[in-house]
């Protein structure tokens, strides 16, 4: 049988084309490494508007020109671990940027960078402190019952949390990549979870370390993490634009705020190894979070390829929930690609703004009908009325002289700081012992 035999020749001839090409990118690339390049992170203006502790509230100007725009603000949350930046990565794939051209009056929490003597705050303190603070003043500084609720992984956990303690405040719930079922072995991140000892990482860390985490988070994928994405580098280094993106993401990636020690415990307790949340047995002050009152219309968004927070941590929320009107949206993506992706731009934040606008409307629509009905009954109930002589009021008698009318109370600020919520709280315990 003869065997296929390439010519020495050939061999040698793409040898040195590839060695050509080879050199001309190692040229270019070199004018582009040595150049100036962009790679700033969140160029969309903003302002804050609230601050507490470490905590502060972004407000961003949206395009007042948009159609439709929604009367009702959005607050996006995102994770604790690395930077809600994620959102406005870059100028032509920026979920921010979006948002406001749709008319969105957006709102995002900075969690910020924790302290040592942040260790001992929990999720309660995040969740019913810092995040009801944060929606009752957007609340008050639009005049407006309700706010539009967007949260992401972590932080979408967090929202759901929030949502079920304190569904009067909420409007509709968006949550995107957000873990809810724990009880999973498709994540490698789930099973190293269940056996991890958090009592002694806390004793040992503190706040546990952004570092450490991030280098967990690469150890779940180490082949495309730490080598394929360096080999795609190599093989683009002489194009402009994709040295960019490639720089903005490593300084996304390693800018990652430390975990407050107690919200790490019992993230990993309550929600990993006990999977409390999706059954409604978790608690939080006492108070019992039950997923049957998030009555509210809910999105929510996952990745079919999340090595993170895979499908089956996503999908089971919506059915677990007391709205009627929910959607599961699974786009074929990672954990960072809905956010960062060309292809899926098109695909998350429009259809965000579009989910919100019908339900803006649909209430709307609700209210001139409710509107109209107590109307028609006015009218009904005049139309009945019996024609009556008109009856003569007697007159007040004038009050004495000096007579000093009721002080008005003073309304109380809707919302307090954590500290001064403690303090409260100590001064009464005080007054009691006493």
């Amino acid at each position: 049988m003869n065997s296929t035999k390439i010519p020495i020749d050939l061999i040698m001839a793409r040898m040195a084309e590839d060695a050509e090409k080879a050199q001309k990118r190692v040229s270019k690339a070199s004018d582009v490494l040595l150049g100036e390049l962009n790679y700033e992170l969140g160029l969309t203006p903003y302002e804050i508007v609230y601050e507490e502790d470490r905590v502060k509230l972004k407000h961003y100007f949206r395009n007042e020109n948009a159609e439709n725009k929604l009367k009702t603000p959005l607050l996006v949350v995102y994770a604790l671990i690395n930077r809600e930046t994620m959102l406005d990565l870059q100028p032509d794939r920026s979920v921010v940027k979006t948002f406001l051209q749709e008319g969105i009056d957006l709102y995002m929490v900075d969690w910020g960078y924790p302290k040592p003597k942040d260790r001992f705050l929990t999720i309660d303190d995040h969740v019913n402190g810092y995040m009801n603070n944060i929606i009752d003043f957007i609340r008050d500084r639009h005049q407006v019952p309700k706010v539009n609720l967007m949260g992401i992984c972590m932080g979408g956990t967090f929202s759901v949390i929030y949502s079920a303690l304190h569904p009067e405040k909420i409007k509709n719930l968006i949550t995107t990549v957000t873990p809810s079922n724990f009880d999973t072995d498709k994540g490698l991140l789930h099973i190293w979870m269940k056996d991890i000892d958090v009592e002694r990482m806390i004793r040992t860390f503190g706040n546990i370390p952004g570092d450490l985490m991030n280098f967990g988070f690469l150890l779940l994928n180490p082949a495309r993490l730490m080598i394929d994405k360096y080999v795609g580098f190599m093989e683009n280094m002489d194009n402009r634009d994709f040295v960019e993106n490639f720089v903005r993401m490593e300084r996304w990636i390693f800018d990652s705020p430390d975990v407050p020690g107690e919200t790490f415990r019992q993230f990993v307790e309550d929600c990993y190894k006990n999977n409390l949340l999706i059954q409604s047995k978790m608690h939080l002050d006492g108070k019992k979070v039950d997923l049957k009152n998030l009555t509210m219309p809910l999105i929510n968004f996952y990745g079919e390829y999340d090595h993170l927070v895979p499908p089956e941590a996503c999908n089971r929320l919506t059915s677990a929930v007391g709205s009627k009107d929910t959607q599961d949206v699974c786009l074929e993506t990672g954990h960072i690609g809905i956010y960062v992706s060309s292809k899926f731009q098109r695909q998350f934040a429009p259809r965000i703004a579009q989910w919100l606008k019908e339900r803006d409307q649909t209430d709307q629509a609700e209210l001139v009908r409710k509107q109209q009905s107590v109307s028609d009954i006015k009218k009904q109930a005049a139309a009945k009325k019996p024609k009556t002589a008109p009856k003569v009021k007697n007159k007040r008698a004038a009050k004495p002289a000096g007579t000093m009318k009721k002080p008005l109370s003073v309304p109380q600020p809707i919302h307090q700081t954590t500290a001064k919520r403690g303090r409260s709280l100590l001064i009464q315990k005080i007054s009691e012992a006493i």
